[in-house]
């Protein structure tokens, strides 16, 4: 191994006592792979497999807490104790070479396609639609639904522990129901779970508080919890970079294991203030980073520009598009062979990336996700 690469071998203890082994985390990423009952399939198995081993923690796609938040056709399910016995497989073969196994929890809220739902609409904190072409109206949850929706985030942690996983992701990004709660575009509630910014929080801090609890009654060993945010919205109204400099201060208040910030690029500046060009990840790090680790994410694709992320102090660094292209990322550059790392993808490639076919078939269709060579 090249001697400027040392840091992200380093081993990193969580501050609920887990360690990993070094600093690579791959990053959630959907598969489309599952049955249409939720459990997950050999190809999803053999994925996960293939990618382990070598980095620290693999977190995985998100799993639906419950039926009425499916958001993926193909997407697996973590709603009933009926799918443990699938899920401590998928744990089992993430774990099988030492790297740490976590279980990204989640609820589609608004972007739930009606089709996946057994009522056929979508639910979100307010009856606002999406920005985007053909989005449903979802109906406004009702304080029930809400007390349901956090619990069921705790029995889905239940679940992961009694499955064998070494922590939970709360998915809190990418426009999802926590977001959705978050979002001033979304939520336009008057109780209260909407609001001033200040009730806009309780929702996620609800969850993370029913994930806390679970934790702290069901695990014997120490367990990760991960809060996964996107720090801006496109909307108008909607979040701001300085609404979530103030939300991250109240997760770091949580005790949790880290906060990941969903980014497509680690070093952009916020999209909303053209004139703010200072990495959100770094501002994030920054305000609270002595308090709860962060990890970053977002086109770090050659060692050099993860030991660049690495050296800005932020500790953990997620692949996911990377860890696609070459399964063996991490052991290529412990080899010294990091001259060898894929980064493009052959339309011949997949049968030797071990990548299930629903989501080659999108890899190698969807233009610009990836670098795809005829």
């Amino acid at each position: 191994m090249n001697t400027k690469y040392e840091k992200i071998f380093q081993s990193f203890t969580f501050p609920s006592g887990v360690e990993v082994k070094n600093r690579i985390m791959i990053a959630p990423m959907t598969t489309y792979s599952s049955q249409d009952n939720g459990e997950l399939s050999e190809q999803e198995l053999a994925y996960y497999k293939e990618r382990s081993g070598g980095v620290g923690a693999f977190i995985t796609a998100c799993a639906y807490v419950s039926l009425d938040g499916k958001g993926f056709p193909g997407q697996f399910s973590v709603d009933d104790d009926i799918f443990i016995p699938g899920l401590n497989k998928l744990a089992k073969t993430i774990q099988s070479n030492g790297t740490k196994a976590i279980l990204q929890i989640y609820h589609g809220g608004r972007q739930s396609p009606p089709t996946l739902l057994p009522d056929h609409q979508p639910i979100s904190p307010s009856a606002i639609a999406a920005e985007r072409e053909g989005s449903p109206v979802p109906r406004e949850m009702t304080e029930v639904e809400i007390q349901n929706t956090i619990k069921a985030f705790g029995e889905a942690t239940r679940r992961a522990i009694e499955a064998g996983f070494d922590g939970v992701e709360i998915h809190g990004a990418n426009t999802y129901l926590l977001q959705q709660f978050f979002s001033p575009h979304s939520n336009r509630r008057e109780d209260r779970w909407g609001g001033t910014l200040e009730k806009r929080m309780q929702f996620p801090l609800a969850v993370v508080d029913s994930v806390k609890r679970a934790v702290a009654e069901h695990a014997k060993t120490p367990f990760i919890i991960g809060y996964r945010i996107s720090p801006e919205e496109g909307t108008n109204p909607g979040i701001t970079l300085e609404d979530t400099l103030q939300f991250v201060e109240k997760l770091a208040d949580q005790a949790i294991d880290y906060l990941h910030i969903s980014v497509m690029h680690f070093w952009n500046g916020s999209f909303r203030e053209k004139n703010e060009s200072h990495s959100r990840i770094i501002k994030i790090y920054e305000k609270v980073g002595s308090r709860v680790p962060i990890v970053g994410v977002g086109s770090l694709h050659t060692p050099d520009e993860v030991i660049g992320a690495l050296e800005t102090g932020v500790p953990l660094i997620a692949l996911g598009r990377e860890l696609l292209m070459e399964p063996k990322w991490i052991e290529k550059v412990e080899a010294g062979q990091e001259d060898h790392i894929r980064t493009t993808l052959s339309k011949n490639d997949q049968k030797e990336l071990v990548i299930p076919d629903l989501l080659w078939e999108r890899l190698v269709n969807v233009k610009g996700w990836l670098p795809v060579e005829e």
